[in-house]
């Protein structure tokens, strides 16, 4: 058998030639075949063609997929800023009468009145309450009985004193009569004085009945009413009994406090009592003290420190001071508890930003900044001081840059940020 008819046995077993055109032997063969069936010959030629086109198509127009790229994490941003920033201490400080009286009667009796209205200010001098005056009054007008009694007999001794005196010089009466009368006289004299105290320490007690306040300051919610018996130093006791005995105390008919002005006291460590001291030279220079609330962080009033504790507490090592502040507007109560805030030194022009933003590394603190580009960059830098919400950096940002403020756990170095129009740093009103 020839190599042609081996080759056309081939491309019929390859399906490039029709099995309806057999086994060829020659080329000669192949042309009659050809001429006998020319669609089935041309059919192959397309399905080579289009095979070739296929194959060449794929080669060189695949494209491998493409990844998909990154999306920006949303993050808070803040810009840092250059601005003065306040040095301060801050302590826990209550609030206490700058002076307070409990309102107690000096004289026993029926309560009759009670002349103020309860939570109202009232003045030095003026009537709080009165006692029943008439015992007091009848004892009154019995020691002046008894003192103009006795001034009578003390006029009618020392008359007679001058009669004998008369007398002795012409020799009528005897020294004894005449130093008899004298020393009656003198004891007149002593009964006149004690008369005298006797009425006295009536008016006094008259006077007592009539209860005035001896400051001037807001009342408080009455503990008596009219109609009660009160006792000199104590009026509507309690008594408690325990295993060492009974006690009784008095609670007052009305506490009067003064609050304009107002005491605050609060304790601080002893280093910082140190600078307090350096600043104020030995607290003879009044240091400005501000009172700040305790839920909404709102000025309560300015005021300023004058007067430390002559010790340290040794259980705490602190010093407890006291300010004072006007309280014009009552914003202070007897009792509050108020944050207080001490200024020690203001630093001038200094790059700050959100203490949010401030994040603590292996090596030290660090910032994720977002640069033009929205990439996040880590730096690192250096925390001057922390006040509030306010972080002083001295090394390691600029003024201007945009720091990542919430949303930290989420980027890294490299990653694309989505943030709005950056909040400026703004230190908060004291």
């Amino acid at each position: 058998m020839t190599n042609s008819t081996f080759d056309s046995a081939d491309r019929v077993a390859a399906g490039t030639v029709p099995a309806s055109l057999g086994r060829v032997k020659s080329a000669t063969d192949i042309r009659q075949r050809f001429k006998r069936h020319p669609r089935e010959f041309l059919l192959a030629g397309i399905v080579g063609v289009l095979v070739v086109v296929l194959t060449g198509w794929l080669l060189f127009h695949h494209q491998p997929a493409k990844t998909p790229a990154p999306q920006p994490i949303p993050v808070s941003a803040a810009k840092a800023l250059v601005q003065d920033v306040p040095v301060s201490i801050t302590a826990l400080g209550a609030a206490q009468a700058w002076t307070s009286d409990t309102i107690l009667a000096q004289v026993n009796g029926k309560l009759l009145s009670v002349d103020f209205v309860e939570g109202t200010n009232v003045k030095a001098g003026q009537l709080l309450a009165r006692v029943d005056p008439g015992p007091y009054l009848a004892a009154l007008t019995q020691v002046q009985g008894a003192l103009q009694r006795d001034r009578a007999l003390l006029a009618g001794a020392r008359v007679d004193l001058a009669r004998y005196q008369a007398l002795v010089v012409q020799g009528a009466v005897s020294n004894l009569i005449y130093g008899d009368q004298l020393a009656l006289v003198n004891q007149d004299e002593g009964i006149v004085l004690l008369d005298e105290g006797a009425v006295a320490n009536a008016q006094i007690n008259l006077d007592r009945c009539g209860i005035t306040s001896p400051i001037s300051g807001r009342t408080g919610v009455r503990m008596v009413d009219p109609g009660n018996l009160v006792t000199a130093g104590t009026v509507n006791s309690s008594t408690t009994s325990g295993t060492t005995g009974s006690t009784t105390s008095a609670t007052g008919i009305v506490v009067v406090n003064q609050i304009e002005p107002i005491a605050v006291t609060f304790s601080v460590p002893q280093g910082d009592y140190e600078r307090l001291s350096e600043l104020s030279d030995g607290f003879r220079k009044p240091l400005t003290t501000l009172a700040l609330s305790e839920e909404t962080g709102a000025l309560l009033g300015t005021g300023e420190l004058s007067i430390a504790d002559n010790r340290v507490n040794p259980t705490t090592g602190s010093v407890e001071m006291k300010a004072r502040f006007p309280n014009t507007s009552d914003r202070l109560l007897p009792g509050q508890f108020v944050n207080i805030q001490l200024t020690l030194q203001t630093l001038s022009r200094v790059v700050t930003i959100p203490a949010a933003a401030v994040n603590q590394g292996p090596n030290g603190p660090y910032v994720y900044v977002i640069g033009p580009d929205k990439k996040v960059l880590m730096r690192r830098i250096k925390v001057g001081v922390t006040q509030g919400e306010i972080a002083v950096i001295t090394t390691g940002l600029k003024a201007g840059e945009i720091v990542v403020t919430d949303g930290q756990m989420s980027v890294v170095a490299g990653s694309m940020a989505k943030v709005g129009a950056p909040a400026p740093v703004e230190r908060s009103a004291p």
